[in-house]
């Protein structure tokens, strides 16, 4: 099943229903949500997807889970996804929140060859067999640290998806408290208690999300300057201390420069 929509299908007696999606560079997919739960694998491209709650960045070749009516938006950067939805009950330990995970070699073959079957696959033989596996594999998946949360008070939550929007290094706590008409220690204790982080520690992750787009068509030094690191080594550093791997890893450029970005003030 390929770029159908999930409302034509929505009603099809089967507790997973696989759809693979090709979309346009930077297609938004606005808020909505869906009855059953969603594992939205990118197969190519990088995803950031919203809910009220936080923000969750989505590399190449990872996948997010999205509870049961949810409701969402989905940033698509050169995505082509492949989409399982998944009857609520039949997965009691899905997360509450949206999640982050890997997707390795047998989960990705899985994927692959189930947006191929039809809305009313029989459910005995490879076509079970193969939806039974994948409820199997995904259980197994541990979660990825690409999110930061999102205050749930609307004028913190505006500043904060402002800045995921255009991340800068030079806003600090006082220039967000200034924003805010509250003290700096006010706002920080504010801050803290919805998003269980300070503003620096924040915006730092926020900031490093923020590189895995632009990993996409930049070289490590050139998104390091225009996030305003002092050096790509610097970046790197704080890059593999927060997820586990270098940048390296996420872009598909070589050393060359690049004419789309540049290095902030």
């Amino acid at each position: 099943m390929k770029n159908v929509s999930l409302d034509d299908l929505d009603h099809v007696d089967r507790v997973v229903l696989p759809i693979g999606t090709d979309y346009p560079p930077g297609h938004l997919l606005d808020w909505h949500e869906h009855r059953r739960a969603q594992f939205l694998y990118g197969a190519t491209g990088v995803m950031v997807v919203d809910t009220a709650e936080g923000s969750w960045t989505v590399p190449p070749e990872r996948a997010v889970l999205i509870p049961a009516a949810t409701p969402h938006r989905v940033r698509m950067l050169g995505v082509s996804t492949r989409s399982l939805y998944i009857e609520p009950g039949a997965v009691p330990w899905w997360p509450a929140t949206c999640t982050v995970v890997d997707v390795p070699p047998l989960l990705r073959e899985l994927l692959v060859t189930a947006v191929e079957f039809e809305p009313d696959y029989p459910l005995s033989g490879r076509e079970g067999c193969t939806a039974e596996l994948l409820l199997h594999e995904i259980a197994a998946r541990a979660p990825l640290p690409f999110h930061v949360a999102i205050p749930a008070s609307p004028d913190l939550a505006s500043l904060c998806r402002a800045y995921l929007t255009a991340p800068d290094v030079g806003i600090t706590n006082a220039v967000w408290a200034a924003q805010t008409a509250m003290s700096e220690r006010a706002f920080t204790r504010r801050f803290r208690s919805e998003t269980g982080d300070s503003p620096a520690l924040w915006r730092a992750r926020a900031r490093l999300l923020a590189a895995v787009p632009l990993l996409r068509t930049a070289t490590v030094s050139e998104v390091a300057g225009h996030l305003g690191y002092a050096s790509p080594a610097a970046f790197t550093a704080a890059f593999t201390r927060t997820f586990g791997l270098p940048p390296s890893r996420f872009t598909t450029r070589g050393q060359a420069g690049s004419p789309n970005l540049g290095r902030r003030s």
